[in-house]
């Protein structure tokens, strides 16, 4: 079993910057972890991948490519999200989500078993 758990989420003014971070426990070796995100009415979005421990692993989504830096640190075991020129279009639900195997497409939501509660993101005009 993993454990998942979401922290930084925030309410900003449109252009600020926000840093999520998600903290994995557990047991499972975790072979990739991806941040989701679900936004008012809309239907839930593959943010930004990566491997942990895997150069150049990171993978974005079209939306916040360039605005976004996903990161892994070891030492603490926990995956960040920086999000940057933050848009009220990136309010959401933000979900760090993991597997152990990651096969398929990275944005497919369903080929991940741990979830976190998510941590809210409001970003206002």
């Amino acid at each position: 079993q993993v454990h998942l758990k979401e922290s930084g989420g925030d309410s900003v003014q449109s252009g600020g910057s926000l840093s999520l971070s998600c903290a994995a426990s557990g047991a499972v070796r975790i072979a990739c972890v991806t941040w989701f995100r679900q936004g008012p009415e809309k239907e839930r979005e593959g943010v930004a991948r990566i491997v942990p421990g895997v150069e150049d692993s990171a993978v974005y989504g079209s939306s916040v490519k360039g605005r976004f830096t996903i990161s892994y640190e070891k030492v603490e075991n926990t995956v960040s999200l920086q999000m940057t020129a933050l848009k009220p279009e990136d309010t959401a639900m933000y979900f760090c989500v993991a597997d152990s195997l990651c096969g398929g497409r990275w944005d497919n939501a369903e080929i991940y078993h741990y979830w976190g509660q998510g941590t809210q993101v409001t970003v206002s005009s």
